[in-house]
């Protein structure tokens, strides 16, 4: 790598992920910018279902303890921020940020908010092919809460040639987050499908922020990582190129190695030859890795082909709720007595004739995640019962979590550590949009 090197880092990977990896990486990591990506696709629709309930809301729930803990360090070493956790209100949020830098004496801070990306409109008036299942959009109908397109970098890089300090969006592919300031630093072109291709590596690689630096990867005795509960999050030296050397700052827990950037290339992705994003198609198949340092790998190859005609929208939509009831059995015989209170918890829900789509009766740590059921050496001295099923009414998924409950005088013995809980069901659905249709924004505050 040579000549002009930006360094950016990853401050989240999800939305409740831990504060303290993306302080450590401003006060100590010599950050050009600190990227937040903290949206996922259930995410902006539980999002847009707060902002329904209260106008104010929508936006990340930890934007302001994020805020308030990164922000003097950011502002003190000039380190700008961009993030997705505007979620459903981006406006919101820019404008909560700019009280929190007022409130903290970071005078002149400019915060950016990025909009476009809500198409609920939209799709509301029109009857759009799904992409993921059989249907249409219209055959949502009124369960349809939201509707968010994936923005590219554009937005990203206006609010940034605009002055931004901070620069929040609502829904944008996750690697644009990191390839807005690349191509604002670099003056890349938006059709140099080449280096935009490079920048979706280096996006997608930090965009799980921990992942890439041993969290989701560790097995004990197989791939071992250290001091896993100080992981360290990553950052990476990237030249105009695009081609990148990550690391993490000097002592922090975790391992960066060819392993655990190999597994995050991968992650979630369909076809490594066309990685479908608003920018680019982007190609892994050409990515290279080298270790050159202690958690320090070097990031070759990669290209890209021109953007697709057409951006993805995920429809959020409401889809019933979910009644849940668990209770433990211990000792010998558990397994039978765990088995006989699925039994019982059956025959009640079809007598007292519970409206159920899908149910699901498990005893975890027997057949809840391998359902075969096998048991190899010794029966389990402990199980849990669990229950859980889709139903179209509150009510009714009431009446599940009370079935549970109920065992513990109307079942087998012993059993104990009964909860219970019911939940509405956000769904989401993905269809596409001509690109034409969608017109990002930028709105500015200033503390």
């Amino acid at each position: 790598m040579t000549g002009r090197i930006i360094r950016i880092g990853a401050g989240a990977g999800f939305s409740g992920d831990r504060i303290e990896p993306a302080l450590e990486l401003v006060e100590h990591g010599a950050l050009d910018y600190l990227a937040f990506e903290c949206l996922a696709e259930r995410t902006i629709a539980l999002a847009h279902a707060a902002r329904r309930t209260n106008p104010n809301a929508g936006f990340d729930p930890l934007l302001e303890d994020r805020m308030r803990a990164v922000l003097p360090a950011a502002h003190a070493r000039g380190v700008r921020i961009v993030t997705n956790m505007g979620a459903a209100n981006p406006i919101g949020a820019a404008r909560l940020v700019t009280r929190i830098a007022r409130e903290l004496g970071l005078t002149g801070l400019r915060t950016a908010a990025v909009t476009g990306d809500d198409v609920l409109d939209i799709i509301r008036a029109g009857d759009f092919p799904l992409i993921d299942r059989p249907g249409r959009s219209g055959d949502l109908g009124d369960a349809i809460v939201s509707a968010n397109a994936y923005l590219g970098a554009g937005g990203i890089v206006e609010a940034l040639a605009g002055g931004a300090d901070v620069v929040i969006t609502g829904r944008v592919g996750d690697p644009a987050l990191f390839l807005g300031p690349l191509i604002h630093e670099f003056g890349w072109a938006m059709d140099d499908w080449e280096r935009l291709g490079r920048g979706t590596v280096v996006g997608h690689l930090l965009e799980c922020a921990g992942q890439v630096t041993g969290g989701y990867f560790a097995d004990p005795g197989i791939k071992d990582v250290p001091d896993l509960a100080r992981l360290g999050f990553p950052f990476a030296d990237v030249s105009d190129d695009g081609s990148a050397v990550l690391g993490k700052v000097d002592g922090s827990g975790g391992c960066l190695t060819c392993a655990t950037c190999k597994e995050q290339l991968l992650y979630e992705i369909l076809d490594p030859a066309g990685y479908l994003q608003a920018d680019v198609v982007a190609d892994f198949t050409g990515v290279s890795f080298e270790l050159k340092a202690p958690d320090r790998v070097h990031v070759r190859g990669g290209t890209g082909r021109p953007k697709p005609d057409t951006v993805k929208v995920s429809i959020g939509y409401e889809d019933g709720f979910v009644g849940e009831g668990q209770i433990s059995y211990a000792g010998p015989g558990a397994v039978a007595r765990g088995q006989l209170a699925l039994d019982v918890v059956r025959e009640r829900l079809k007598m007292t004739g519970v409206p159920i789509s899908d149910l699901r009766c498990e005893l975890i740590g027997l057949n809840a995640i391998d359902r075969t059921g096998q048991v190899n050496g010794p029966e389990p001295r402990e199980v849990r019962v669990r229950v859980a099923g889709r139903t179209p009414t509150r009510t009714a998924a009431e009446r599940i979590s009370a079935e549970v409950e109920a065992l513990y005088t109307n079942g087998p013995f012993g059993g104990g550590g009964a909860v219970s809980s019911v939940r509405e069901v956000l769904a989401v659905a993905s269809t596409l949009l001509d690109r034409t249709q969608i017109v990002p924004s930028v709105q500015y505050e200033v503390a």
